[in-house]
């Protein structure tokens, strides 16, 4: 598959995050797309308004029999008819991380990996390096509210996108530069553990290009051998580290804002104003603003873009704020759910929080059940829905029960998200709501929303 050749693509679960951007890119790039996804969505909805010709039924007579090839999610069953005709009829087929890593071979690649954080940091940083003059691309995995999108298109030999470690995707990527936001544990269904995901990790740090630079958001070292630090030396990548090469301090609240102070060896930039909630938005942030730092931008540019920037689509986007408070977040990780809890807590300290959470996968809920209930015992109350399969199919044993049964507290239910929606009609005493979890939960933010009116 020779990039600069396409005429006519074929995607198979074009409806995916990841993949929708990709699609966006070939499409404003002048090649035909088309695709096939499980069901219609707004997002599927979208990229036929821009010009996708999309079918939702599985039928080989719907394939194009001249694409020049096909560009599919791993999240495609391997018994999928489509993948096994196109497979025996000698298509050239490439994984959405294989492309990834064909666009990004010639252009200065900003990668930014780890469990949690990736869609949020790549998000803010894309923001910032646009705001400044920088005319850059970027595929991200979530919609930006300012551009309605999951990708920009540059015209600069720049690219940030996001290195995902489903899969060991992001091996297929070869960085100028590289964020690390975390190593926790996650999709240890693939990994098995912790020590081959920190390996996995550490080949990634190995393929930044020599003179490259990396940057480091923890004290990840325990995670990399003993010859990792010799392998940094002699590819000359320069490490930048949280604490170290630069940091942040001064953190409050001002009228439902976080404030903060940025500062490296170089520059200080005092008073910046985000829109995103939360200390560990701000980890994110610094470091867009480092990397910012180093392209060039100017230190008040790069404070006016963090002011301007509206956030990402269900990323602690706060949908409705008036008597009663709607918040959702993307949380699927008790890390990440930490973070959702604490931030909720802190911008309304004295209100009563109900959070509304949907496990992600029963692999997922089978790995973190018991971190999953420690942080949500922290809010006020809890409503626990089913798994929301995605792409797996149940596990013998392994239900919501799991994480509801160790919430030390009356104040929970577990319901059906069928039941959703009476549930908090009957709620006489809603006040501040939040949604959470990597499903379709948002598809009844617009009820909700007109419940909380009444």
């Amino acid at each position: 598959m020779k990039i600069s050749t396409l005429k006519k693509l074929y995607f198979l679960g074009i409806g995916g995050i990841g993949m929708s951007a990709i699609a966006r890119f070939f499409l404003r790039s002048g090649v035909e797309i088309y695709g096939y996804d499980i069901a219609s969505t707004r997002l599927t909805k979208k990229l036929e308004a821009e010009g996708m010709k999309i079918h939702y039924d599985i039928d080989i007579d719907k394939i194009p029999k001249d694409i020049d090839g096909v560009i599919y999610t791993p999240a495609i069953p391997k018994d999928h008819d489509e993948l096994i005709w196109l497979k025996g009829n000698n298509y050239s087929l490439k994984k959405r991380a294989e492309v990834l890593g064909l666009l990004s071979e010639e252009m200065k690649c900003i990668a930014i990996a780890g469990t949690h954080g990736k869609t949020t940091t790549s998000s803010i940083l894309s923001h910032i390096l646009t705001y400044c003059g920088l005319d850059i691309s970027a595929f991200v995995g979530g919609i930006l509210v300012d551009q309605k999108s999951n990708f920009i298109y540059g015209n600069s030999n720049i690219v940030v996108l996001e290195a995902d470690e489903y899969d060991r995707s992001f091996l297929h990527l070869h960085p100028e530069m590289l964020v690390i936001l975390s190593v926790d544990p996650d999709h240890l269904d693939i990994y098995g553990d912790a020590s081959e995901l920190h390996k996995t990790y550490e080949q990634l740090t190995c393929q930044i290009r020599d003179g490259g630079s990396l940057f480091l958001m923890g004290e990840f070292e325990y995670a990399f051998s003993d010859k990792w630090m010799q392998t940094m030396q002699e590819k000359g990548i320069e490490i930048h580290y949280l604490n170290k090469s630069f940091s942040f301090s001064n953190i409050r609240v001002e009228n439902e804002r976080y404030v903060f102070d940025f500062k490296n060896e170089k520059t200080e930039i005092n008073e910046i104003v985000s829109q995103l909630p939360g200390r560990h938005n701000i980890s994110n942030t610094s470091v867009a603003i480092q990397i910012a730092l180093s392209l060039g931008a100017k230190p008040i540019n790069i404070q006016n873009a963090i002011m301007h920037f509206k956030g990402i689509h269900r990323r602690f986007e706060i949908l409705y704020d008036q008597e009663k408070v709607l918040v959702d977040d993307y949380a699927h990780h008790p890390e990440e759910l930490r973070y959702a809890v604490e931030t909720i807590n802190t911008l309304y300290p004295d209100r009563k929080v109900l959070g509304i959470f949907q496990p992600h996968l029963f692999s997922r809920t089978n790995d973190f059940y018991e971190g999953f209930a420690k942080q949500l015992q922290n809010l006020d109350e809890v409503w626990i829905l089913e798994i929301y399969p995605a792409r797996e199919l149940p596990m013998e044993g392994v239900r919501s029960e799991l994480i509801y049964n160790l919430i030390p507290s009356d104040n929970k239910r577990l319901l059906h998200s069928s039941e959703l929606l009476s549930a908090l009609d009957e709620k006489e005493d809603l006040d501040v709501v939040i949604t959470i979890g990597a499903s379709d939960i948002d598809k009844y933010h617009q009820e909700i929303i007109k419940i909380l009116k009444k």
